[in-house]
């Protein structure tokens, strides 16, 4: 999921040595009159690996085998469709009129001399409103107000392990596994046994930040 400025296929042997591996993921959540809409898309050293429109998700690379595929897919259509479940619900009781939009961009880089660099942002109607520090594993707000929107989301995330040290060890450990194993010349294995983690923990972390900011905007922030 996301809009990735992948370095690959830079002019130049100097510029191919600058050029760091990149795994990155995009995700973007609308809701609207309490229907949410999900779209984004995931790639691996500049190649689409993952697409997801609406409630499927489609692989693009090979990296999982059918069978294994079949069962991935209905783990992330089922997760999508009870949130959109969830917004329908408080937007019964507080319906609100107008769009929001959510996007989550995340992933990790590896540097030719074996540096790492990995990331998580979030905005929420083309503002930057969240990151995660992936050092201590802590959400910290960048919503240039410090209304109580920021606070609701910040403080419902760092309540499950998922969105704090799981998503710490995927982007420290696992993002950053595949990418050495690409490096290495070994990519097309470490990317089949890592790729349920990815998809797992990756969509279920958006998920529940959705959730956590849907359900203040969707009940008018009774938090």
């Amino acid at each position: 999921m996301l809009w990735l400025l992948l370095l690959c296929g830079a002019l130049g042997g100097g510029a191919d040595r600058a050029a760091p591996l990149t795994f990155s993921m995009l995700q973007r959540t609308r809701v609207s009159k309490g229907d949410s809409v999900f779209w984004g898309n995931a790639s691996l050293d500049g190649r689409l690996s993952h697409l997801l429109v609406g409630y499927n998700v489609t692989q693009v690379l090979p990296l999982e085998p059918p069978d294994t595929w079949a069962r991935r897919q209905q783990e992330v259509t089922t997760y999508l469709l009870y949130f959109g479940q969830l917004v329908k619900l408080f937007s019964k009781e507080r319906p609100i009129n107008y769009t929001q939009s959510l996007c989550c961009r995340l992933g990790c880089q590896l540097f030719p001399n074996g540096t790492t660099h990995s990331f998580y942002e979030v905005t929420l109607n083309g503002t930057a409103f969240l990151t995660f520090h992936v050092p201590t594993a802590t959400w910290e707000r960048r919503w240039p107000r410090q209304d109580a929107v920021a606070t609701f989301a910040q403080r419902e995330l760092m309540k499950y392990p998922k969105t704090t040290r799981d998503l710490q060890h995927f982007l420290n450990t696992t993002c950053v596994g595949i990418l050495q194993a690409q490096s290495a010349g070994t990519g097309k294995h470490s990317s089949r046994s890592h790729a349920p983690l990815v998809l797992g923990l990756i969509l279920g972390t958006l998920a529940l930040l959705g959730m956590a900011v849907g359900i203040f905007l969707c009940t008018g922030g009774s938090c």
